[in-house]
């Protein structure tokens, strides 16, 4: 073979992640809340960008408009029922990622299905009806450690208080002191027994039980507030684990009381609160859930619409651009201006793709759970991601990325998208699979309904659940009762005994 010099000619495809892409894609799996923020952000860095808003900003989420699109077919947002299963101004960013169009889209009509009205909607953060405003009353009221520091300084002065802040400042927000005494009183330079004198003065603050290096001191400290810290109690407190166990025999026999009395310790034992500090408001308190998306029936079928609510009304102020554009500009500045407008016209598409792609994803949840919205979970089927995107025709980290941080608002509640997709129990008489939520929910009822006396063990619960068509394993019933929080038959019995003697 000869040596030398020579020239080839190769062709290959590759998919180029342009930069309106990547931020396309990262629009899609952001929630609504995270698109404002966004939004906030562009807004700051390109100056054609401008909210909608007007004086409504700030005001209460509307209710959602389900009329708009059945008294008028041309009305903004509206999807024609045709257009439910899979238009073509959806976005999916992996198997047709150049299909942009630029049709608006926020309401979706799915299906001749049955099912209920909006009229007691559960977790309703856009706002179906005028509540409580609960956020509002925890905005007035005070943190943990600013209600210890006002008692500390109505009740200690000098090096005392000082000894005081810096042990407050150590408490957790459920009321604990995690920190060792003997480091605080290492740390500020004092002896061990005046940073307990301090404790123990912390301790008799309010709320009671706060500033406990233990359950047990705790509920001790709630006890002695309660003027009931006798003999017998500070036994019963010292060996909660006998507690835990449902040992109520050695219970008995430690504290020296009859069944009547031990009844009585552990019912005033129940009533203490095991974590003092939490009725306090947090510093880093977590927000209420705000769907993206609400559910209800329409006519015959079922309507989809975003929470527009959640969203600021953006427009690209052409007037300025034009302003701009006539005035006096190097080179610099005019492709500076023309790169605004790119940006701004590709983002006002990007964030109409999202609605079409949110809102034709959860069109299809919506369809295929149908049984969901009209029954409840025990109706749930076995979903993929797979399934979904298969009948949309989408890519499935498309739907991945849609059904992330989402959550859907209907009669029955707030639920992430994510729920709807669950595995499926194969059916013992060759039926239709069931979701293992719908397991889950009915070896909940299953062991709510059990007798004190007769206890279900997981054997029974097995032929239980086949008797109703659930074709399952014990282990798999076991790990479902632990997922929803139930113990062993041994450790129910136990507790249903402490019930009782209680």
């Amino acid at each position: 073979m000869a040596l030398g010099p020579r020239l080839d000619l190769r062709q290959s495809q590759s998919l180029v992640m342009t930069p309106q892409l990547q931020q396309a894609i990262k629009l899609l799996a952001l929630s609504n809340l995270e698109v404002e923020g966004f939004i906030a952000e562009e807004m700051e860095k390109n100056p054609l960008l401008e909210s909608a808003g007007g004086d409504d900003e700030g005001a209460p989420a509307p209710e959602p408009d389900f009329e708009a699109a059945d008294g008028d077919p041309d009305a903004e947002f509206a999807i024609p029922e045709s257009d439910a299963g899979g238009g073509e101004g959806a976005l999916d960013m992996d198997a047709n990622s150049e299909n942009l169009h630029q049709d608006s889209a926020a309401d979706a009509m799915i299906g001749p299905q049955s099912g209920m009205g909006m009229n007691d909607l559960a977790g309703g953060g856009g706002g179906f009806e005028d509540g409580p405003d609960f956020d509002a009353f925890a905005a007035d009221q005070i943190s943990l450690h600013e209600q210890l520091r006002r008692q500390a300084g109505e009740a200690l002065s000098g090096a005392d208080l000082a000894i005081a802040g810096a042990i407050i400042d150590q408490i957790d927000e459920t009321g604990y002191l995690p920190v060792s005494l003997v480091d605080i009183a290492q740390k500020l330079g004092v002896a061990r027994d005046d940073a307990e004198r301090v404790l123990a003065a912390i301790q008799t603050f309010d709320p009671a039980g706060v500033g406990a290096r233990s359950l047990a001191e705790c509920l001790a400290l709630q006890a002695k507030d309660a003027n009931r810290y006798d003999p017998a109690m500070a036994r019963l407190i010292d060996n909660l684990d006998y507690l835990a166990k449902g040992n109520l025999a050695a219970l008995k026999r430690i504290c020296g009381v009859d069944d009547e009395d031990m009844a009585d310790m552990i019912r005033e034992l129940r009533a203490y609160d095991p974590k003092p500090g939490c009725r306090f408001m947090s510093a880093d308190r977590v927000d209420a859930v705000t769907p993206d998306l609400f559910v209800a029936r329409k006519g015959a079928g079922w309507a989809v619409e975003l929470n527009n609510a959640t969203l600021p009304k953006l427009l690209v102020n052409r007037s300025y651009y034009n302003e701009l554009a006539s005035g006096p500009q190097d080179r610099a500045s005019k492709a500076w201006l023309n790169e605004c407008l790119q940006s701004a016209n590709w983002l006002m598409k990007a964030l109409d793709q999202r609605a079409r792609t949110i809102v034709k994803v959860a069109s299809e949840i919506v369809t295929r759970q149908e049984g969901f919205f009209r029954h409840g979970v025990s109706h749930l089927k076995p979903l993929t991601l797979r399934a979904v995107a298969e009948t949309i025709g989408m890519h499935e980290s498309t739907v991945s990325r849609v059904t992330s941080n989402k959550y859907l608002a209907c009669e029955r509640g707030l639920f992430e998208l994510k729920y709807f997709f669950t595995s499926g129990i194969q059916s013992s008489d060759g039926g239709d699979a069931a979701s293992s939520e719908a397991v889950k929910s009915r070896i909940k009822a299953l062991i709510g309904a059990e007798d004190a006396a007769a206890i279900l063990s997981d054997d029974q619960l097995v032929e239980m659940l086949k008797a109703e068509g659930f074709d399952i394993a014990r282990r798999t019933v076991a790990k479902y009762r632990e997922a929803i929080g139930f113990g062993s038959s041994v450790q129910r019995r136990r507790q249903k005994a402490i019930g009782r003697a209680a």
